[in-house]
């Protein structure tokens, strides 16, 4: 069914409260982490991260027990480090942290594969050239399918990384052990807020009469549940939701209409065209919507049209919060 333009502002609007006052929320929280033992002047090769279209960052905290160098390098860069260990001088070094043992480590990440490296910062006879690898000890079982470092000893080629299984265990000169634990950018609240759709209830475009229209079948399924209800008709009307057991019995009992609104929030008087809204609860049960023309022996032929909608959770509803769209919009 087609929305007037004038309705669907109001559903628009209706909905963008309800956005806004449920935000997720994020933080940082452990991710993966290793244990890395390196030997002077070994390298490590951690994690390799693929940001989107515009970039990302990480977060990332080392611990180490004798001081090491971090940086970020592109992926293809260090892989060719890799094969040809003479280039190693000329990478390129993002976000370059020297000379700690402890520390958090922050970097925003151009929109390109980017891989954290760590380097014992102490000298060795083989310092002017690359010295190695150092050998992981300890890696969470989720970082193996990771894009993240070999392990390999001192001076062994890339050929052995591939061979890493069958390699006899190093024996380090002078061990340096390092931890890294990784962080993701996790949602912590709101991850998974209800939805809430417009939901007919009623529509129809009929010929006035002096009856009373009775439109029943909705009964709220939450507390602060909204409904909105649309008219335009040629003369002023009497709309209104009111209980369905009193609504059932007006047609019989007409008497019954007056001391039922008195009491009645859910109600315009003498309007011709009008977008309200109510808000309802469980307890309130099974609702009707009527409309009947204030002066009953003047009635103008004419064409009335209604509209009665309610805004229903679609998706997430088993913890709902108070649906917040029960804020009056008006048009």
């Amino acid at each position: 069914m087609k929305l007037t333009p004038r309705f669907a502002l109001v559903v628009a609007l209706a909905f963008a409260r309800t956005a806004s006052a449920q935000q997720k929320t994020f933080e940082w929280q452990p991710a993966n982490d290793e244990s890395v033992r390196l030997d002077p002047a070994n390298y490590h090769t951690g994690r390799t991260y693929r940001p989107g279209p515009r970039g990302g960052s990480l977060h990332v905290d080392i611990e180490a027990q004798q001081p090491v160098t971090i940086f970020m390098t592109g992926e293809a860069e260090w892989n060719r480090a890799l094969q040809y260990p003479e280039t190693i001088g000329s990478l390129r070094t993002l976000c370059l942290r020297e000379h700690v043992v402890k520390t958090t480590y922050l970097c925003d990440l151009p929109a390109e594969p980017m891989t954290l490296v760590v380097r014992d910062d102490r000298g060795s006879s083989e310092s002017a050239a690359f010295a190695g690898l150092g050998e992981v000890t300890k890696r969470d079982g989720a970082l193996l399918n990771t894009p993240v470092g070999n392990m390999v000893g001192v001076g062994v080629g890339l050929a052995a990384i591939l061979k890493k299984e069958a390699a006899p265990a190093h024996h380090f000169k002078s061990p340096n052990d390092v931890h890294v634990q990784y962080y993701r950018w996790a949602c912590i609240s709101n991850c998974f807020p209800p939805e809430f759709r417009w939901i007919q209830q009623a529509v129809e475009k009929y010929e006035l009469t002096s009856f009373l229209k009775v439109y029943g079948g909705y009964t709220p399924d939450r507390d602060g549940e909204v409904i909105s209800i649309k008219i335009k008709a040629p003369m002023p009307m009497l709309v209104a939701v009111v209980p369905s057991s009193v609504a059932n019995q007006l047609h019989g009992k007409p008497e019954m209409l007056e001391p039922a609104l008195e009491k009645n929030s859910c109600q315009q008087r003498g309007v011709q065209s009008q977008t309200f809204q109510c808000t309802f609860n469980i307890a309130d049960g099974p609702q009707s919507l009527i409309v009947a023309p204030e002066d009953t022996g003047k009635v103008k032929h004419k064409k009335v049209e209604i509209e009665f909608f309610a805004s229903k959770c679609v998706e997430h509803c088993a913890l709902p919060p108070e649906n917040s769209s029960a804020e009056k919009v008006n048009p």
